[in-house]
């Protein structure tokens, strides 16, 4: 192999590298967006309407799994965090159904309840669905904004991104 082409290839990985770093900022941004709205959602719930305080949370829960996934997985096409997201949201409710002392004592604590849940209710289901199919069309949306080419399908939406080239 060529020198140059071992230097190209280094200063490509570089700035791969740095470009990763920043897009894993902006979902851990977006992570902490999420949880700060959801916990205003609860903590200001007497102010807010009824619609936001009994539907947010639960969305804005979906929304921080998605970005989670996201930061995770940054050149992941965007159907890993959609379906990933969905999976992890159902699961955790779906899980509602098995009550257990052990598992009761956990959700009986702060962070057990936001994580785990207290009960299984259908109406969350679309709630996540939601959540989830808003932050995929916000990252899709952003992502065309910045001029990174991705669609369902498209595994490689960071290799073919201008400033990596």
């Amino acid at each position: 192999m060529s020198v140059r082409k071992s230097i190209d290839r280094q200063v490509y990985r570089s700035k791969q590298v740095k470009f990763r770093w920043r897009i894993r900022a902006v979902y851990l941004s977006a992570v902490l967006v999420a949880i700060l709205l959801g916990l205003g959602s609860r903590v200001f719930s007497s102010r807010l309407p009824d619609f936001v305080t009994s539907h947010f949370g639960d969305a804005l829960w979906a929304c921080m799994i998605y970005f989670g996934l996201r930061l995770l997985w940054p050149d992941r096409q965007l159907s890993v965090a959609l379906w990933g997201g969905l999976l992890f949201c159902f699961a955790v409710e779906f899980s509602q159904l098995y009550q257990s002392p052990w598992i009761n004592h956990i959700r009986a604590t702060t962070l057990g309840g936001l994580v785990l849940g207290k009960g299984f209710l259908t109406v969350d289901l679309i709630r996540y669905t939601v959540g989830i199919a808003v932050s995929w069309s916000l990252d899709q949306g952003c992502q065309n904004l910045v001029g990174i080419a991705t669609r369902i399908g498209d595994d490689k939406s960071l290799k073919s991104h201008k400033s990596l080239k």
